[in-house]
């Protein structure tokens, strides 16, 4: 295995997203053609500015001369095919940073911007990005410095309005932080996104008011998506989250979330773990999600080695989701895991209709008591998975 990759991803020997990125990259082509004049696109071109594009000199200033001058008339930069070595960047407010969108599953392409040194402490800086767009780019860290993001908001407090954002078609690799981290963010919106290899979380939120809508969130060393501090009112559908070190979920004293239709698949820890933060986890969806194979570095006699883990929830729908064991791809790795669903300190919760065929090694239901009113848990129906169903 290479070193750019997680020791924790053994994918399958696949395509890769190949049809992904040529797709992408006709339809960028079309979308974003060179502009030839500010007035007929409402673009400017950062080789205008003095960006090279080579991958080999610094383009941080040429960068940053394009994007100040887009914030003077609400306009856009269109960043050319090609690689452009930069440190940090700051997004101006109400403009659009763009790019054709041609990376694939485990490589990019297209407009690449790639970390220059260790020395910054993200690559893109939306901080005062108040209803910009950040489209089609691919993004690599490189693996350089500590704790240095692909794309931040870095507050201390709350702004007073939305932010407003819009991130879509972007690959956020490789970073040595988090791929995303959201600091006090308020509204905004990632779609048809790569977040992997990064050596945090792929998407680290305090905020809310989120839509996260087709994404991968893959290998990443700690989770898929965190929110650990005040975080609440996220759409969160038809996501793949795979393949990541710790939970490829974890949300913590979260309310008013929306969890549907995604597939999680293969998580160090648990594959999805709602718990208590500063209060408990409340008013959540959970439905219509394939949850599999979770628990792959997880010790397997405690409950880290569970499909879903529920702690000290109120108001918490799970419904309809299908949850199954197994091990890495190729018949090698451990079989995990041990529980299928664990479940404490419940109040007004319902978790039914959700089917564990072959859903855990161990035990298919794991309750530890703590319960309040109005809990109801009936209707799982499933097996666990023994050697006779160990055929791959």
């Amino acid at each position: 295995m290479s070193n750019n990759q997680n020791p924790v991803l053994n994918r399958r020997n696949l395509a890769r997203g190949t049809l992904v990125g040529a797709a992408s990259f006709a339809l960028g082509a079309r979308a974003f053609a060179a502009p030839s004049s500010k007035e007929s696109t409402g673009l400017l071109n950062a080789r205008d500015y003095g960006a090279a594009g080579d991958g080999t000199a610094d383009d941080t200033a040429a960068l940053q001369r394009a994007l100040d001058a887009a914030a003077s008339s609400s306009a856009g930069v269109f960043i050319p095919p090609g690689v452009y070595l930069t440190r940090e960047l700051h997004v101006r407010a109400g403009t659009t940073l763009v790019g054709t969108p041609a990376w694939n599953y485990s490589a990019g392409g297209g407009s690449v911007l790639r970390l220059a040194d260790g020395n910054s402490t993200c690559l893109l800086n939306l901080t005062d990005a108040r209803g910009a767009t950040i489209e089609g780019l691919s993004l690599e860290g490189r693996d350089l410095g500590s704790g240095i993001h692909g794309i931040a908001i870095q507050r201390s407090k709350w702004g007073e309005h939305e932010d407003g954002f819009r991130i879509e078609r972007c690959q956020v690799t490789r970073f040595t932080g988090d791929g995303i981290d959201l600091e006090c963010a308020w509204c905004f919106s990632v779609r048809h996104c790569q977040l992997a290899y990064n050596h945090g979380d792929g998407l680290s939120l305090r905020g809310w008011d989120g839509f996260l809508i087709d994404n991968w969130f893959s290998g990443n060393k700690r989770a898929g998506f965190a929110a650990r501090q005040e975080n609440a009112s996220v759409t969160f559908t038809a996501n793949r989250i795979e393949w990541n070190g710790d939970e490829n979920m974890v949300i913590a004293g979260g309310d008013g979330y929306q969890i549907t239709g995604n597939f999680f698949d293969r998580a160090g820890t648990n594959g999805i773990a709602l718990r208590k933060g500063r209060g408990p986890c409340n008013q959540i969806t959970l439905t219509g999600n394939f949850i599999k194979r979770s628990g792959k570095l997880a010790d397997q006699s405690t409950q880290q080695s569970a499909q879903l883990l529920l702690e000290s929830c109120e108001g918490v729908t799970c419904i309809g989701n299908s949850l199954q064991a197994g091990r890495d791809d190729g018949g090698t790795g451990v079989w995990s895991p041990t529980y299928g669903i664990v479940y404490q300190g419940l109040r007004n919760c319902v978790v039914r209709d959700n089917v564990l065929h072959d859903g855990a090694l161990k035990q298919l239901l794991l309750d530890l008591g703590g319960h309040h009113e109005g809990v109801i848990v009936s209707d799982n129906p499933g097996r666990l998975f023994t050697d006779l169903q160990r055929k791959w």
